[in-house]
C-alpha cells in the first residue's frame, strides 16, 4: 500500500490487545494506523488508555439502541465516517450480524484464546484444562457469520503446564496474542489494495 491502512479497534474491555496494536503501530515501517477504537460500554477502561496514547477514543452504547441492527447502523457510520479501511475486534463482546461482518469481509479481524478450530466460544482457558490438552494458543483470523470459524491468518502455541490455572494459562497465552495480533494486522494492511484504487474501480471503501 502507498499509504497506511487506516484502522479501528473495537473492545468492550480493558483494551489489552488494542494497546499492543496502538504500539506496533507506532512503527514507522508497520502498514497499518489505528485511527479510532470503539467501544460498546462507556464504562470500558481501554477507552482512556487509548487516549491516553493519541487515539480517538469513543463508546456507541448498545443499550442506548433498540436492537442489533440500529446498533451496528451507529457502528458502521462512525467506522464510515472515519475512513477506516481495517475492523480489529480485540475483546469484543458483542456478537455482529452477518450483514455487518459481510461488509467488512475480508478487511475484519479477531484474536482468539485458542488453537482454532479447537475450543471455539468463551471460557477457553478453562476447557483447555478441563479437557487435559497438553497445549493451547491462540489464533488471529478474519471474521465471518460463523463464530470463530474464519479464515486464519496466525497462530502460536504455548504448552499447558503442570499445575497450572486458567488464570496462569491465560497469561501465558496472552502474551502471544500481543505478539501475533499486530504481525497478522501489518500482513494483512500490506496485502490491500491502494485506497485510491477502490476508488478508481469503483468499489466501496466505507465499509
Amino acid at each position: 500500500m502507498t499509504r497506511r491502512a487506516r484502522t479501528a479497534v473495537l473492545i468492550s474491555g480493558r483494551g489489552s490487545n488494542m494497546g499492543a496494536l496502538i504500539e506496533a503501530a507506532r512503527s514507522p515501517g508497520f502498514s497499518a494506523e489505528i485511527v479510532l477504537v470503539l467501544s460498546d460500554d462507556p464504562g470500558a477502561p481501554g477507552l482512556p488508555l487509548a487516549r491516553s496514547w493519541g487515539v480517538a477514543a469513543e463508546a456507541i452504547d448498545f443499550r442506548a439502541y433498540t436492537g442489533k441492527p440500529a446498533f451496528e447502523a451507529a457502528l458502521q457510520a462512525r467506522l464510515a465516517s472515519a475512513s477506516v479501511d481495517i475492523v480489529c475486534l480485540a475483546g469484543f463482546m458483542r456478537l455482529l450480524s452477518p450483514s455487518f461482518v459481510e461488509r467488512w469481509r475480508g478487511r475484519i479481524l479477531n484474536i482468539h484464546p485458542s488453537l482454532l478450530p479447537n475450543l471455539r466460544g468463551l471460557h477457553t482457558h478453562e476447557r483447555a484444562l478441563a479437557q487435559g490438552f497438553v497445549e493451547h494458543g491462540c489464533t488471529v483470523h478474519l471474521v465471518t457469520a460463523e463464530l470463530d470459524a474464519g479464515p486464519i491468518l496466525a497462530q502460536a502455541r504455548v504448552p499447558v503446564l503442570p499445575g497450572d490455572t486458567a488464570d496462569a494459562l491465560a497469561a501465558r497465552v496472552l502474551r502471544e496474542e500481543h505478539r501475533i495480533y499486530p504481525h497478522a494486522l501489518d500482513e494483512l494492511a500490506r496485502s490491500l489494495p491502494d485506497r485510491d484504487d477502490y476508488e478508481r474501480s469503483g468499489v466501496a471503501v466505507d465499509g
